[in-house]
């Protein structure tokens, strides 16, 4: 893919003797504190924790449409799948040629190990498997699990932006449509375990503060800027291919496939508006 013409005016402006670690930084000196990349990544960073309390909140109302869910994970896994192998995996195999391949494998398998690990399996959406969560446990591991999941997700919504707005603008849309479903999850898994109402939006709104968390991380090492891409590459590259798309595999039906479709479309659309 060509790059949008924001990325290459800043490349341009840049000397032959600067590192490439070093360009998000030179841009970054430049605005002012409001539109830091800092700034913006953690105004998003709070709309994306609303989002995963929106959730949360439908599944403690219980008045959720199943098959709406269905379609929303079905459009979110597409676009996800495209903006982690279309934008953030090329992006950091261009910047850090030699450390980004293991440190990609690295995010995708630390996510794989921490949701395998920790808590019993499952469902993005609704939770649908009670039996592991009668050990009430259980569910505070799987809000650890999905912890380091948004953790992560703030770590890409910031590197994003240190490096240009095109990147961050498209992390946090492939951010933002799975956080519906997530706050789905996490309070479905406290209600099957259980615990209250009030547990299940608390569950969400740590989601929340872990993603608030990432941010600051990278803000805080934003010369680390080329591996936090890496690593959060990785992850969205989990969340999408291993997380969504087998959920989406489990609906039948022709608008399910079209609905991953249109998420990949909407990555394209997005790119074409922001060339223009």
């Amino acid at each position: 893919m060509s790059r949008p013409a924001a990325r290459a005016g800043a490349s341009t402006a840049c000397g032959e003797g600067d590192s490439i670690a070093r360009r998000p930084l030179a841009r970054h000196a430049t605005q002012t504190p409001m539109t830091s990349p800092l700034v913006i990544s953690l105004l998003l960073g709070c709309v994306a924790g609303i989002a995963n309390l929106a959730g949360a909140a439908i599944v403690v109302a219980r008045a959720w449409s199943r098959t709406l869910l269905a379609y929303f994970i079905a459009v979110g896994s597409g676009f996800m799948l495209a903006t982690a192998l279309g934008e953030m995996v090329p992006e950091s195999l261009r910047r850090s040629p030699t450390i980004g391949p293991p440190l990609i494998l690295a995010g995708y398998f630390v996510v794989h190990f921490f949701e395998h690990s920790w808590p019993a399996h499952f469902h993005y959406g609704e939770e649908t498997h009670f039996e592991p969560f009668h050990d009430r446990r259980v569910a505070f591991l799987a809000l650890g699990g999905l912890s380091i999941h948004t953790f992560f997700d703030g770590v890409a919504i910031a590197s994003g932006f240190l490096i240009s707005n095109w990147l961050g603008a498209v992390i946090f849309g492939a951010t933002i449509v799975h956080n519906l479903p997530e706050g789905f999850t996490i309070a479905s898994i406290m209600a099957a375990a259980r615990k209250s109402r009030r547990a299940g939006l608390g569950a969400a709104a740590t989601l929340g503060v872990s993603r608030l968390a990432g941010i600051v991380a990278m803000g805080l090492a934003r010369h680390w800027v080329n591996a936090g891409l890496a690593l959060s590459g990785g992850v969205t590259l989990y969340v999408a291919a291993s997380d969504l798309i087998p959920e989406v595999n489990r609906m039948h039906g022709l608008r399910t496939a079209l609905a991953v479709v249109l998420g990949v479309a909407l990555v394209l659309l997005l790119r074409l508006a922001f060339e223009s």
